[in-house]
């Protein structure tokens, strides 16, 4: 009589399947493409329903879609927290529910924070590809938390650098950062030495205030800013998001969730998707930002992935 038990996939078990985000790409573009296209495009989803804990100074955040492409419906749980006491305990933890879209069966419990991860970055990758410049010789990383590490893993799998450059508030963890990946990386003491020359900028910290000022960073050069979450909060200076085109993974998001585009005024080019439908230009000859909040069906279709994989070598 009983339905069959969700399956629950951990942590180590979604690395295994995603041990390259690489093997996102083609979804995640169908559905970014898909996403910008409306209805047409199939997919549902909200912006994402934030739920302050101001006792403890966290947010709870709820992010269901489905993906008519994909056949896939799901719903992500992800709790942030911007100062912790205990740092064992990582800033954001996450959780992604999977069900059977025909008759809304619970499916699968997925460790989301490898999928967050593995996804956020792909997304940058996808990014990055389409609007840096045509030479980019130096990465910089500003921050280095567990976004700094998926970014670095597939940017450097993707792109050749001949330079990659971190910098993060507390130099120690600039220095394990540097030691544990695989290849060099040079920690630099200011973010501005980081930045003053790169090609390429990724922004993962959880800076509430500006990190990254627009008369540091070259022209031409591409932005992808992954922190700063909150109507309140920012990593880019007005000047910089002013002077630079922005492109963002979804307009209303951006303009409920991101204090860089509220606070600056800057007004937004394009979503991703529609450059990768061919709707909108990319401009990689203009100094370009790619404002990433990430979004639900991102979640689904990297769940979808890990799961078939998992059902697949089960």
């Amino acid at each position: 009589m009983g339905s069959t038990p969700p399956v629950f996939i951990g942590a180590e078990e979604v690395e295994k399947h995603l041990h390259r985000a690489s093997l996102l790409l083609p979804a995640l573009e169908a559905a970014l493409a898909n996403f910008s296209a409306g209805a047409a495009g199939g997919v549902v989803q909200p912006v994402r329903t934030v739920l302050p804990v101001p006792r403890h100074g966290g947010y709870l955040g709820v992010m269901p879609a489905y993906s008519a492409a994909d056949d896939a419906l799901t719903t992500k749980l992800v709790t942030f927290y911007e100062h912790l006491k205990d740092s064992s305990v990582p800033s954001h933890q996450a959780t992604v529910l999977l069900f059977d879209p025909s008759n809304g069966t619970l499916k699968a419990v997925l460790d989301g924070s490898v999928i967050t991860a593995k996804r956020t970055a792909a997304v940058s990758a996808i990014a990055t590809k389409l609007l840096m410049p045509a030479f980019a010789e130096v990465l910089c990383i500003l921050g280095a938390g567990v976004q700094a590490y998926s970014h670095y893993d597939i940017f450097t799998e993707l792109f050749t650098f001949k330079e990659v450059r971190i910098w993060n508030r507390t130099q120690e963890k600039a220095l394990k950062f540097a030691s544990s990946v695989s290849g060099p990386v040079r920690v630099c003491s200011s973010a501005q030495e980081a930045v003053t020359g790169a090609d390429v900028i990724v922004t993962v910290t959880m800076a509430t205030a500006p990190i990254l000022f627009g008369d540091w960073v070259k022209p031409g050069a591409h932005i992808n800013a992954v922190g700063a979450s909150r109507p309140d909060w920012r990593e880019l200076d007005d000047e910089l998001m002013k002077n630079s085109v922005l492109f963002v993974d979804s307009r209303d998001a951006a303009l409920t969730e991101s204090g860089d585009v509220i606070l600056s005024g800057a007004e937004i080019f394009a979503e991703l998707g529609e450059v990768l439908k061919g709707t909108k230009p990319a401009l990689p000859e203009k100094t370009t930002v790619f404002k990433s909040l990430g979004m639900a069906v991102e979640d689904t279709v990297a769940a979808k992935f890990v799961y078939d994989a998992w059902s697949a070598g089960n």
